[in-house]
């Protein structure tokens, strides 16, 4: 299985892995499984911490390598998916992980309810 992480999902499972969900946390940890991170992850935890609304220490390249978890960019087919998105959730970071899940075939894990309103797959975080 090939997975995309949620912002939410990558904190937790970077930081507080008990917070996912059984289903999930098995599926990150499984061997046979790719798990990627979208460059939008760390654009959205830069904007957060910028705001003030995300606190503590987390160094995320290293934390990524230490846990194999694969950078996944974004390209110029992800960008041009969101246009063809229905407008059913308007968070700009969520909209371009649901658009990578869609152009890569991925899975993607989250917690946000939003997320199963589009035709992709997703594996709750929790």
């Amino acid at each position: 299985m090939r997975l995309l992480l949620d912002t939410n999902a990558l904190l937790w499972a970077l930081s507080d892995p008990d917070r996912l969900a059984k289903s999930a946390a098995e599926a990150i940890r499984e061997p046979t499984n790719e798990v990627f991170s979208s460059v939008v992850n760390a654009w959205e935890i830069g904007v957060k911490r910028a705001k003030g609304r995300l606190r503590g220490e987390l160094d995320l390249e290293p934390m990524l390598d230490l846990h194999d978890f694969k950078v996944l960019p974004v390209t110029m087919a992800h960008a041009l998916a969101i246009e063809s998105l229905p407008p059913q959730h308007h968070d700009p970071f969520d909209r371009m992980l649901i658009a990578q899940t869609q152009v890569e075939g991925l899975v993607l894990v989250s917690s946000d309810q939003k997320m199963l309103r589009y035709e992709i797959a997703v594996l709750p975080a929790r």
